[in-house]
């Protein structure tokens, strides 16, 4: 195998040399939230978990539904619905808690569901139209069945911009 780059890898086979394109696709795990459906690289993800207790705080933002106890680790917990502007609506068997760990730092946020795994490509990711911008949000894909899903910006879930 001759030398390696981070993105690209040339490895011999039968004599010819075989030349590796950087790929851009990327494993996301798809999610619910309201009438959105969102997505996010699983390198984010540390794990999902149903029916969990909250423990909810005093004095701290509506969207902030408090904290959860992990094991013995506390992770404050954010809900998606309430950071995006949308209505409140009863926790049901179907919303999970997405634990994260986004550049160290571990929180975790509600979604109304889980939806599945999709390999996406991110050079196909597109601006999101001006009516349609979320803070949250940093671009939007077309699956090519008719279903358009957004990408979810977890770093601005650290810069508390929403």
């Amino acid at each position: 195998m001759s030398e390696q780059t981070a993105n690209q890898m040339d490895y011999e086979l039968d004599g010819a040399l075989i030349q590796e394109e950087p790929t851009t696709v990327v494993r996301c795990l798809s999610f619910q939230v309201d009438d959105l459906i969102l997505f996010l690289n699983t390198d984010y993800i540390v794990e999902i978990v149903n029916d969990y207790p909250i423990t909810p705080l005093p004095m701290i933002p509506s969207f902030i539904k408090g904290m959860i106890n992990l094991r013995g680790q506390i992770f404050p917990v954010l809900d998606m619905r309430l950071c995006m502007d949308k209505p409140p609506v009863e926790y049901t068997s179907k919303t999970c808690i997405i634990r994260l760990n986004i550049d160290s730092v571990p929180l975790c946020i509600i979604v109304d569901s889980v939806c599945q795994v999709l390999d996406i490509d991110f050079q196909d990711i597109r601006p999101i139209p001006a009516k349609r911008q979320q803070k949250l949000l940093n671009g939007m894909i077309d699956l090519g069945n008719g279903n358009v899903i957004m990408s979810f910006d977890c770093n601005v879930l650290l810069e508390r911009r929403y």
